[in-house]
């Protein structure tokens, strides 16, 4: 027991000791824990964790040895975390080194193409048109990480190509040949091409809208468009990505429109202008145009039109060959051009790469500035970008045209330094942070900038004076020169360093799209995709669908043609009187009677609004044909009323409910005896909110009193007149007669007095029985 004890316990501690290790190993190596951010991290937070360390551990900032390697560390975590692959990876097993097994499992394709080695499968070859070049495939397959940071970059102004297949695709197969031809034909002019494995990358096959192998999609502003013709040929496919190419990449030039064409500049393009000897400009032309869209505006000449002769007589144009001509500012005179039968697409894209910035350049989005004022850290190799601060207004074309006029004439390199100017209202982030106590409105300002990374800027300011009566336009050019081109001198001296540092966030873009014209470009878009992927049998439904719309509502109409022909014959007939006449069947408020049960009771009791009142008739059985049509008259002027409902009761079904709330009201709660018989006639006013009623009944003391009330009244104006006859007859009349007839009542009169009744009721002049709660309604 003593060994088996002390081996268990050895046992624990070596496994005690190995987990230490592990953990330690691995927090050491975790590239979570070096950027400083949690396992559910999106790309942007490592972005932006892995800059403000990298400023902090720089080997320029600290030239330590172990800080040097805590910058390489810091590297390799970013590149690791921003590789979807090796992330899922380390997440899945934390594997972390390059050289994993993990790393290296890729798909085999050699076993898919074992038809090549066996030469007695011609016949079987044949039979099925299976081609061996399915690894044509292979070699042009990309992951699903290349398709999200490369093809669908923002900064992409490529046109892709993107062929999905599938190993055991015969149709892959037999288009293998027509798929080379239509490569080496539009690869060569600036198309990029790229093969997809629809069963190992599933996520892009689904992205892209794709629901069969194989399938073309051409890929334009991170859009898709489906290619659905059955004939694989080049010319279709040319055809279908020229019809994609947005329309606005050209603009046809005329004599009417030349001169506006090259003075636009001031949209912060150069202009370019591409005269062919054909009515349709060549792809090439067109895809130059796309990728350079954001910085040069093409305008086509068709030299063989009659209104091009003036165009093609002012620049010299030889007519039977293709020619570019690029322009910046000055529309007198080109900065480059070339003239070739066919102008090849490199050419043609270095030619317009290198002219593609004006002489004075303006800042108006953060992709200007990287183009222009491009970042570096070296300071051995640090670029200067010399920038005019102005206002968007004429007023301001001197200092404008006077620093373009600096930048033609420098003597400095290039590459190192730049000019630009910048719209100071369009920018105010930008020149908020510069302007720390250097911003003088009195003085001309240019400010020469050194952008170490994205975010951070070294900057220092060229105090020049502006123009004044004492001074001429030549000398303060002069001056403003002198002044820019010593300070440059100096700055790009490695000893030198600039005064200010400011952190600046991303410029913002003058010339994004508003709402709407996203919405119209969306639109579009839509539109186009409809247009692309409705097939017959969807029509074929659509149609359907709107043919069974359109026969409903023509039965409809139908239906409501009779309706009113028969309406018109009443009309006629008298028995329906129009809008215009003394009454309405369909305009007059219906008055509707309900029998109050236990169903309906809380609705037409318990459950009433405030101030909202049940008028209820009580009958029986045999008097409920009778009592009802004079109820019925007698509520009739109060129909319109929305706070009034009203109903009838049968006592035989009702009366434990009406003695109850007789009893709840009494001031001393008795039991009462209730012969249904004297209930008939009697008319309730329910108040259901307060829990109070009112009662009507021929026998009821107030009934009796207002009609003894109204009798006396009538007596004294008769005896005004002063007949001694009248007053003996009238007291006659009511003390004896009246007395006697009141004890006999007949049934058609039980309602006679209703009508006072609901004067007084509407009036406030009836009495309240007030009771504690609403008794349940249970039927006999």
């Amino acid at each position: 027991m003593t060994s088996f004890f002390k081996s268990n316990c050895i046992i624990t501690i070596l496994v005690l000791c190995t987990t230490s290790n592990i953990c330690v190993c691995s927090s050491s190596n975790d590239p979570y824990a070096i950027l400083g951010i949690n396992r559910i991290a999106t790309t942007y937070e490592i972005r932006e964790a892995y800059k403000q360390l990298a400023k902090k551990w720089h080997p320029d900032k600290v030239p330590n040895d172990n800080d040097a390697e805590k910058f390489i560390r810091i590297k390799q975590a970013y590149e690791l975390l921003t590789d979807m692959d090796r992330r899922r990876i380390f997440d899945r097993y934390g594997v972390s080194d390059t050289n994993s097994q993990y790393l290296q499992t890729k798909h085999d394709y050699s076993e898919y193409n074992r038809f090549a080695l066996n030469h007695d499968d011609d016949e079987f070859e044949q039979r099925f048109n299976i081609n061996q070049d399915i690894a044509f495939y292979h070699k042009l397959s990309i992951t699903a990480n290349y398709f999200e940071n490369i093809i669908l970059s923002k900064n992409a102004k490529k046109v892709h190509v993107v062929m999905f297949y599938n190993d055991w695709c015969f149709q892959c197969t037999r288009i293998v040949e027509a798929f080379k031809k239509i490569l080496d034909l539009l690869q060569p002019i600036g198309i990029n091409f790229a093969t997809v494995n629809a069963v190992h990358e599933e996520s892009i096959f689904r992205k892209c809208g794709a629901r069969e192998v194989p399938q073309l999609v051409l890929i334009l502003n991170n859009q898709y468009f489906l290619y659905r013709d059955q004939s694989f040929t080049p010319q279709k496919v040319v055809d279908f990505i020229r019809k994609k190419i947005p329309f606005k990449i050209f603009k046809r030039i005329g004599h009417d429109n030349l001169n506006d064409f090259l003075g636009g500049w001031m949209d912060n393009r150069a202009r370019a202008l591409i005269f062919e000897p054909r009515s349709l400009s060549r792809l090439r032309y067109l895809l130059t145009a796309f990728e350079f869209y954001d910085r040069v505006a093409f305008g086509f000449v068709n030299t063989f039109s009659r209104e091009s002769s003036n165009i093609i007589a002012r620049f010299k144009v030889n007519t039977s060959l293709d020619t570019l001509i690029l322009f910046n500012e000055d529309t007198t005179s080109f900065t480059a051009s070339i003239c070739m039968q066919e102008i090849p697409t490199q050419t043609l894209v270095n030619i317009v790469s290198t002219n593609q910035f004006l002489v004075l350049p303006r800042l108006s989005s953060q992709d200007m500035m990287e183009s222009v004022c491009p970042t570096e850290w070296n300071r051995q190799r640090k670029r200067l970008c010399v920038i005019l601060i102005t206002e968007n207004d004429r007023n301001y074309d001197f200092e404008r045209v006077a620093l373009r006029d600096i930048a033609l004439n420098t003597g400095h390199p290039s590459e190192r330094v730049r000019f630009a100017y910048i719209f100071k209202e369009s920018q105010p982030d930008f020149i908020k942070a510069i302007s720390k106590g250097s911003f003088m409105d009195s003085l001309v300002q240019i400010v020469i900038i050194w952008r170490r990374d994205k975010k951070r800027i070294k900057y220092e300011w060229v105090y020049v004076a502006k123009q004044n009566g004492s001074s001429s336009p030549g000398h303060l050019i002069n001056s403003t020169k002198n002044e820019i081109s010593n300070t440059v001198k100096k700055l790009l001296k490695n000893s030198e360093a600039l005064c200010n540092e400011a952190f600046v966030e991303s410029l913002i873009n003058e010339h994004s799209e508003g709402i709407i014209t996203k919405w119209i470009s969306q639109f579009l878009y839509v539109v186009d995709y409809l247009s692309d992927n409705i097939e017959e049998e969807h029509l074929l439904a659509v149609f359907s669908l709107l043919g069974t719309f359109g026969f409903m509502f023509a039965v409809g109409y139908v239906l409501i043609y009779f309706v009113r022909v028969e309406e018109e014959n009443l009309k006629a007939q008298g028995q329906l009187f129009d809008i215009q006449g003394q009454r309405h069947n369909n305009l007059l408020p219906e008055l509707k009677l309900y029998e109050l049960r236990a169903e309906k009771y809380n609705g037409m009791v318990r459950l009433l609004k405030p101030g909202c009142r049940t008028i209820l008739l009580i009958t029986d059985c045999q008097s409920r044909q009778k009592l009802i049509p004079y109820f019925h008259k007698a509520v009739w002027p109060y129909r319109k009323s929305k706070t009034l409902l009203f109903g009838h009761m049968v006592i035989e079904k009702g009366l434990p409910w009406f003695a109850e709330i007789l009893r709840l009201s009494l001031s001393k709660n008795r039991h009462l005896q209730v012969n249904p018989r004297n209930c008939v006639g009697t008319v309730l006013a329910l108040n259901g909110h307060r829990k109070y009623f009112c009662m009507y009944h021929a026998k009821h003391p107030e009934s009796v009193q207002g009609t003894k009330r109204i009798l006396k009244i009538t007596q004294k104006l008769l005896d005004a007149k002063e007949d001694p006859e009248v007053g003996t007859f009238l007291k006659r009349e009511v003390s004896e007669e009246s007395e006697a007839e009141s004890n006999i009542l007949l049934e058609d009169n039980l309602l006679n007095g209703l009508d006072n009744w609901l004067e007084r009721l509407f009036d406030g002049r009836t009495q309240k029985y007030y009771i504690n709660y609403w008794p349940d309604f249970i039927t006999k």
